[in-house]
């Protein structure tokens, strides 16, 4: 095979269509632009997003910019201080936050590391911080992750 026989394959390319040439081209007078306005006029193109004047729907909507995430699950804040107030050895669960008025009914629950913890407790939560559990630990406590 030689480079003078390589030919694209039958039906892959069709003709250029050649606009205002001749009736005998089909597209005469208007060119397949319609009549009159804007986008029949040479040079007659408008940026995307522009609406005639009008302000933007980009513009007049910020608020509708961005992406929200379906799947984010939201953790309701526990500090240690907070666990400060429960009694030496007492077992701290996501129901027993909720009795305190510590958290909102039926939200996952984060223990964070903001604060001192003297006595040794035993803490279930959904998540944990690398220094709240530390924290409990060298109190002598203990950390359970649940679902």
């Amino acid at each position: 095979m030689k480079l003078h026989e390589l030919h694209p394959a039958p039906g892959a390319t069709r003709e250029r269509k050649r606009v205002g040439r001749g009736h005998g081209s089909g597209h005469v007078k208007t060119a397949g632009r319609g009549t009159k306005g804007q986008k029949s006029r040479s040079g007659g193109n408008i940026r995307p997003g522009f609406e005639g004047g009008q302000t933007p729907i980009m513009q007049q909507l910020p608020y509708k910019r961005g992406f929200t995430n379906i799947f984010r699950v939201e953790y309701e804040i526990v500090n240690l201080n907070k666990l400060e107030e429960f009694p030496a050895e007492s077992t701290i669960t996501p129901e027993t936050l909720i009795e305190r008025g510590f958290v909102d009914t039926g939200s996952r629950v984060k223990i964070l590391g903001s604060g001192e913890l003297t006595k040794p407790l035993h803490v279930k939560a959904h998540r944990f911080s690398a220094s709240a559990r530390s924290r409990i630990e060298a109190a002598g406590g203990s950390v359970e992750g649940i679902q």
